[in-house]
């Protein structure tokens, strides 16, 4: 057992399949959910990767998660923070820089599809990326137009095994069309049955993609969802993403069926802007977005746990 694992926190992670409460199980209380917020690099996509490592550390992060690609000058063409094929010490290296900025990496975008042509073979090296980094998840989601629900079961669980073995969890979003909801992801995972392969939820995308509000759908989905996109969402008087707390999404509502659960569980901060305003072109103004999110997230967690266990 690693050391940072307490004995209480391991069996609640070796049950993470089970959906009963920790006290039907065990005879003892639930454990708090051991909530880890991070802001994403996506936000600051428009600047360069170590302007945006600074920024989240100055809002007050400890976690990050890596986006997608960054412009690493004015004119130049968006860099990839991890390119599909780059070889896993360079993984290794930009997560050694994020530590000694004081930001330990939680997850990693996949940025494949599972039902691409080499979807087995790019996902499979993404994971080697992320266990030589040290990042716990990799994100994966698939096309808006829904996917080949067959040949995502074949990946997964020829995926899982790797993943678990490798000590890396891959988490599915939802994207709209066939999975576009918590519950449509979760069937999937069920029938993969591997602790390798899980859910991530993003409520935003529940709502925009699909309009389906997405309190009812996470009960449905809740024993298998491992972290969050946090993003939030309106319909009036626009219908626009937006930051945590911006939106319609009551957030103590959406994390309280994974409060007790006892796991290590990533939120990870996809869209901090506000909606109708402009998103800022100055970094310092998305820092400050960066940190009223923070805020706000940090004050639902706080809250959640002083309510009565289930």
């Amino acid at each position: 057992m690693p050391p940072s694992l307490s004995r209480r926190c391991f069996l609640s992670q070796t049950l993470m399949g089970c959906s009963l409460p920790w006290k039907h199980i065990m005879g003892a209380e639930p454990a708090r959910t051991r909530f880890q917020l991070a802001c994403m690099t996506l936000p600051y996509s428009s600047f360069p990767l170590r302007r945006a490592l600074e920024g989240i550390r100055q809002a007050g992060y400890r976690y990050v998660a890596w986006g997608t690609q960054h412009r690493e000058t004015e004119a130049g063409p968006p860099v990839p923070v991890m390119a599909i094929d780059a070889p896993v010490q360079r993984a290794r290296d930009l997560a050694r820089e994020c530590r000694d900025m004081g930001l330990d990496p939680l997850m990693m975008f996949s940025t494949v599809y599972p039902e691409h042509p080499e979807g087995l073979e790019r996902l499979s090296h993404r994971l080697k990326q992320a266990a030589a980094a040290g990042i716990p998840q990799v994100l994966t989601f698939g096309h808006t137009e829904g996917g080949n629900q067959k040949l995502w079961l074949q990946r997964f669980k020829a995926l899982g095994p790797i993943a678990r073995d490798l000590g890396v969890t891959l988490v599915v979003k939802q994207h709209g069309g066939e999975t576009g909801t918590g519950q449509a992801c979760a069937q999937i995972i069920r029938e993969v049955n591997d602790p390798g392969i899980r859910v991530n939820y993003d409520a935003g995308n529940v709502m925009d993609y699909l309009k389906v509000d997405p309190l009812p759908d996470i009960l449905k989905c809740a024993d298998v969802v491992h972290s969050f996109c946090m993003k939030d969402h309106r319909d009036w008087p626009i219908d626009q993403d937006c930051g945590p707390g911006w939106g319609e999404i009551d957030h103590y509502r959406l994390l309280h069926p994974v409060a007790w659960t006892g796991r290590l569980m990533p939120l990870c901060c996809e869209n901090i802007f506000r909606p109708l305003l402009p998103r800022p072109s100055d970094p310092a103004a998305i820092d400050r977005l960066a940190t009223t999110v923070r805020a706000y997230l940090e004050t639902v967690i706080a809250g959640l746990h002083t309510l009565p266990t289930p």
